[in-house]
């Protein structure tokens, strides 16, 4: 659903034929003694922790709005959200995975433990394809366990650069759970002050939550905010719901963690952005719809500022109007996209898969 979204936003032809994986909502199997969950792909990431959580278990991939997003989209979309920082990505986490490929075969990578066999690591290359390699009918993933507890602190700044800072000194000295910069519009769900905020998450037993939260006071500001229990998570949630894909103009970028702020500088002024301060990955948008000669500039501005911090920009969302004239993702090497096709041709040679939304055309 969430990967139905977002291709709808960028998809540059309408399809022949689509197909809803709506109908495969199983879970398969659940082995809490294990950590380890075999789901098809159309369970939504809501779903399937709401089944775990008698077992005190999760999958702690947290996607914009997770009862709407399926395990497919998780995979195949690349989605995540906050707790990238401490848990990681779906590629992390995912252990298995079997598709239809070529021929309407069913292709099978991985299991239900860690150790795989030689060869494509399957996993891998479904993560973050789109869709082009083949359907993803069924995922295996890691869990992990719930926290006993979960606190976040909310420290106010008036510029970001003294937020990008702050996050810095924190994330050297603390074990976070997520770690976050919001921009000023954004920043006032959470507070009336017009002010970038450091949105820092911690979890663990009530002894370490006291622990954390006296030295987020003594390491940044003692003037911080620090919730806890249902106001916690109630803001956490908020914090990952935060709809990109629905904005008139959205991007990801993703540099290395010091280039970061710099590259968020850089572009400009006109920006939006929530910002993974532990990570170098930030969405940025524009809140009004803009023109396709502004939006052309803006994305190549935007692109210019990722390039140059050594990193990478991919659109998000796009107004139909200025669709068009927007390239998606950024253009690799010729020996990365040489090598995308060779797989692209290996996987799909009747190139039947969401032709047409992947890097360079594929």
């Amino acid at each position: 659903m969430g990967a139905a979204r977002s291709l709808a936003r960028i998809r540059p032809s309408p399809v022949a034929l689509g197909i809803s994986m709506a109908r495969l909502a199983r879970i398969v199997a659940y082995e809490p003694d294990d950590m380890t969950v075999v789901a098809e792909s159309g369970v939504t990431v809501g779903e399937l922790n709401t089944t775990m959580a008698s077992a005190r278990q999760r999958l702690p991939i947290d996607p914009c709005n997770p009862s709407m997003t399926t395990l497919g989209s998780v995979v195949c979309a690349a989605h995540s959200g906050p707790l990238r920082l401490s848990e990681g990505t779906s590629r992390d986490l995912l252990i298995g995975v079997r598709f239809v490929g070529h021929g309407g075969n069913l292709v099978h990578g991985g299991g239900r433990v860690v150790k795989n066999v030689a060869g494509y690591d399957l996993m891998k290359l479904m993560g973050g394809s789109f869709g082009t390699l083949g359907i993803v009918t069924e995922v295996t993933f890691k869990v992990r366990p719930v926290p006993p507890e979960y606190c976040l602190a909310l420290i106010p700044y008036a510029r970001a650069a003294d937020a990008f800072a702050a996050a810095r000194i924190v994330n050297d000295a603390l074990p976070l759970s997520n770690l976050d910069i919001l921009s000023p519009s954004l920043a006032t769900r959470f507070n009336s002050t017009l002010q970038f905020l450091l949105l820092a998450g911690f979890s663990g037993s009530p002894l370490e939550i006291g622990y954390q939260a006296e030295r987020i006071r003594d390491l940044v500001d003692p003037r911080g905010e620090i919730l806890d229990d249902e106001a916690a998570l109630r803001s956490y949630e908020l914090l990952r719901d935060f709809d990109f894909h629905s904005a008139p103009l959205a991007a990801q970028i993703a540099v290395p963690l010091a280039h970061l702020a710099r590259a968020l500088e850089a572009c400009g002024n006109d920006i939006e952005f929530r910002a993974h301060a532990g990570s170098g990955v930030a969405k940025i948008l524009l809140a009004d719809e803009p023109s396709a000669e502004r939006a052309a500039k803006t994305v190549a501005r935007w692109r210019e500022a990722a390039h140059s911090a050594r990193g990478t920009l991919r659109l998000l969302a796009a107004a139909p109007a200025i669709r068009d004239s927007l390239e998606v993702f950024d253009t690799p090497n010729a020996g990365a996209l040489s090598l995308m096709r060779r797989l692209k041709a290996t996987f799909d040679p009747a190139g039947i898969f969401n032709p047409g939304c992947f890097v360079g055309g594929i």
